[in-house]
């Protein structure tokens, strides 16, 4: 057990050797994420992820809530967050001022989570509690730093805020939140599991309380708006799939022409097709969505050959 404390509670031990090793490699971490997601990088963002110290104090806290002892390390992890979350928005200053965010991939998955990332998460969790409390398996940490994503999320909010994208640095955030909550409650389960909490059993009362509670509020801001986008994206699935169906049967009486696709970006629907010549009258395109995706949505068709046509909005006028 006092191993164990060792290596997670940062007020244990050479307090000053930990306080700089972790404090060093946050940083560099930090700084090669930041170069990995403008870079649009995988294999640059998966090595940051390895050597990311952050999961250590976050595991601290699991700890200290088992065994109902002050260690120091939500301090840590709140002051690591804000730093991260600086490098961020320090790295976002190289970005020019019309460029698209989510044409970026490390940032575009990263600003959209759903419950399955929750999910995914806990088990995450669980598998780095285990690690961290069992020898044997300790070589799987590597790929528990990998899968659980701590620090990506965090420069991504910076690179967002800095970059004036709120709704996207908020659903970041949120995927930080859904990695920390399941690192915190993997390790709690865990840890007690393994008898961590028995010196603590006879402590009961407002400390413990308190540990709870903290939990089931953190499950609850996770929760919820990874449910609710869930629900969005599940829904958004089903209007672009109607969406194309409407938009090839109003194709279906030209020769050669087809829909490549369609999506949706700040509340716009867009339908790309392939036409040769020029497409049927849009009016008829917006009579076949109508009640097939919700009044109100902005239309616009793009040809492969550049052409864009505002088709108007669903249940409204047609601009032709």
């Amino acid at each position: 057990m006092e191993e164990l404390a060792r290596d997670l509670d940062p007020s244990h031990g050479d307090v000053r050797a930990k306080r700089s090793a972790f404090w060093t490699m946050l940083v560099l971490s930090s700084v090669i994420v930041a170069c990995g997601v403008l870079t649009d990088s995988t294999a640059t963002v998966i090595g940051a992820m390895i050597i990311a110290p952050l999961s250590t104090p976050i595991m601290g806290i699991a700890l200290g809530s088992v065994r109902h002892r002050r260690t120091g390390a939500v301090g840590v992890v709140v002051l690591a967050c804000l730093l991260v979350v600086a490098v961020g928005m320090v790295f976002s200053a190289v970005l020019p001022g019309d460029y698209d965010l989510l044409s970026n991939g490390q940032i575009a998955g990263r600003t959209s989570p759903g419950l399955l990332d929750l999910v995914a998460a806990v088990a995450t969790g669980l598998a780095g509690a285990v690690a961290q409390a069992r020898r044997d398996v300790a070589a799987v940490l590597p790929g528990v730093a990998i899968a659980i994503s701590l620090v990506p999320p965090l420069v991504v909010a910076g690179v967002c805020l800095g970059d004036g994208a709120g709704w996207l640095a908020l659903g970041a955030l949120v995927l930080f939140l859904s990695n920390l909550f399941a690192l915190v409650f993997g390790g709690m389960v865990v840890f007690a599991a393994l008898g961590y909490g028995a010196e603590a059993a006879g402590t009961a009362g407002r400390p413990v309380r308190r540990t709870y509670l903290a939990m089931a509020l953190l499950f609850t801001v996770v929760f919820v708006p990874l449910a609710a986008n869930t629900a969005l994206t599940l829904l958004l699935d089903t209007w672009t799939g109607r969406a194309k169906d409407a938009a090839g049967q109003w194709l279906a009486g030209v020769q050669g022409a087809y829909v490549t696709n369609v999506d949706t970006a700040s509340r716009t629907m867009y339908i790309h097709v392939r036409v040769p010549g020029n497409p049927p009258p849009v009016e008829r395109l917006l009579d076949r969505l109508d009640g097939q995706v919700p009044d109100g949505v902005p239309i616009v068709v793009e040809t492969t050959n550049g052409r864009r046509i505002d088709a108007g909005r669903v249940g409204g006028a047609g601009s032709g």
